[in-house]
C-alpha cells in the first residue's frame, strides 16, 4: 500500500478501521442496499429500454434520423454498462461488500468499459447538442448526412477509447490485509505507482477539463442560444399552423435534451468533486469518518444518470410500447410503422 499513489476508494475503509474510526455497520448496510436497487434499476430499466431502442431504430427507416443515430450511441454504451458490468458490480459492492473473485483480466474490463461509456455519453451529448444548434440556428445550411453522422460515431468511440486507456492499464486486483483481519478481500480499482504521481494528477485534471467542464460549457452555450432562438426571437412573415406546430416540436425537443444537459451535471458534479478531493486532498477523506459511505452516495448518483437518460431519450412518444408490439405480432409492424413518428423533430 505504500508504494501506490491512487489506492482504491474502498480502502479508505480499512484505513479508517485502523485509526479506530470504523463507520456504523447499519449506515454501510443502507448504503450498500440503496446501490444493489440503483444497479438493479440499471440493468431493468437501462437493459430493456436501450434495448427497445435499438430495435425501434432498426425497424423503422423514419427513425434513422442523425439525432437519433447519436442517440443511439448513448443507448449502446449504457446497455453494454447494463448487461456486462452491473451484474459483477452488484456481486462487488453488495454480495461481496467490496471485495473481487473474477480475476485481474475481468476486473480491469469492467472498469474500463464503465470508463469509456461515460466518455461516450459525454461526447454523444456533446454532438447532440452540437447538432442540434447547426440545425436551429442555421436552418439554411444542408443538414448533416448519415455517412457524415457515422464519422462522428467513429470519432466518438475511439477518442474515449484512448482517453479511458489508462484506465484499464492501472486497475488491477489487489489484497488488503489489515490489522483487524479483513478476511483478505480482494479489491478491485486503480493503483497508481507512487513514482507517477505527477501524471496521474495530470490525467485526473485532464479528465475533468476534457470530459465534463469543457464539454458542459459547450453544450451550456448551444442551449441558451437555441432556447433564446425558440423562445425570445419574433419570426417574420404570417405563423401558419404548421410552422407553430414546428415550433412547439422543436421546443419540447429542446426542453428534454436541456433536462438531460442539467441531470448529467447534477449527477457527475459529485463524482468528479469527490474525484479531485481523494486525488488532491486524499487527508481529508482519512479524517472523514464515513467517507466510505460519501463514496457509495456518489457512486449511485453518477450512475443514476443512465437511468435518467434512458427515461428521456428511449421512452418519448411511446417507443418502447410499439416495439414490444411488434416483438409480440411482427405483423403489426407495417400499420404501426405507418403511425410512426420519430423522437425529435427536425
Amino acid at each position: 500500500m505504500a508504494d501506490s499513489w491512487n489506492r482504491s476508494l474502498e480502502d479508505i475503509y480499512f484505513l479508517l478501521e485502523e485509526e479506530g474510526a470504523k463507520p456504523s455497520e447499519n449506515i454501510l448496510f443502507v448504503v450498500r442496499l440503496f446501490i444493489g436497487v440503483i444497479l438493479v434499476c440499471v440493468i431493468l430499466i437501462c437493459g430493456g429500454g436501450n434495448l427497445f431502442f435499438i430495435l425501434n431504430l432498426v425497424m423503422y427507416k423514419n427513425m434513422q434520423n442523425v439525432t437519433n443515430i447519436l442517440i443511439a450511441n448513448l443507448a449502446v454504451s449504457d446497455l453494454l454498462v447494463a448487461v456486462i458490468c452491473c451484474p459483477f458490480e452488484i456481486d462487488y459492492y453488495v454480495v461481496r461488500e467490496q471485495s473481487w473473485a473474477f480475476g485481474h483480466i475481468i476486473c480491469s474490463s469492467i472498469i474500463y468499459l464503465r470508463m469509456l461509456s461515460l466518455y461516450v455519453s459525454t461526447n454523444a451529448l456533446l454532438a447532440i447538442a452540437i447538432d442540434r444548434y447547426l440545425v436551429i440556428m442555421h436552418p439554411l445550411k444542408p443538414r448533416m448526412k448519415l455517412q457524415k453522422a457515422c464519422g462522428v460515431l467513429f470519432l466518438i468511440w475511439s477518442s474515449a477509447t484512448v482517453i479511458a486507456a489508462p484506465t484499464a492499464y492501472f486497475a488491477t486486483e489487489t489484497v488488503f490485509d489489515t490489522p483487524r483481519e479483513s478476511g483478505g478481500k480482494v479489491f478491485c480499482g486503480q493503483i497508481w505507482p507512487a513514482d507517477r504521481a505527477l501524471y496521474y494528477k495530470s490525467y485526473s485534471l485532464f479528465l475533468l477539463a476534457i470530459e465534463f467542464v469543457i464539454p458542459v460549457f459547450i453544450m451550456s452555450i448551444c442551449y441558451i442560444r437555441i432556447c433564446h432562438q425558440l423562445w425570445f426571437k419574433i419570426l417574420p412573415g404570417e405563423q401558419t399552423q404548421q410552422l407553430r406546430s414546428r415550433l412547439q416540436a422543436r421546443r419540447k425537443s429542446v426542453l428534454v435534451l436541456v433536462a438531460v444537459l442539467l441531470a448529467y451535471v447534477l449527477c457527475w458534479s459529485p463524482f468528479y468533486s469527490y474525484a479531485i478531493v481523494r486525488d488532491f486532498f486524499p487527508g481529508l477523506l482519512l479524517r472523514e469518518r464515513y467517507a466510505i459511505a460519501l463514496y457509495y452516495i456518489v457512486e449511485c448518483i453518477a450512475i443514476s444518470n443512465s437511468i435518467i437518460n434512458t427515461l428521456c431519450f428511449v421512452t418519448g412518444k411511446n417507443q418502447a410500447k410499439c416495439c414490444f408490439k411488434i416483438l409480440i405480432n411482427p405483423w403489426e409492424k407495417r400499420t404501426l410503422s405507418m403511425e410512426r413518428q420519430t423522437t425529435f423533430q427536425d
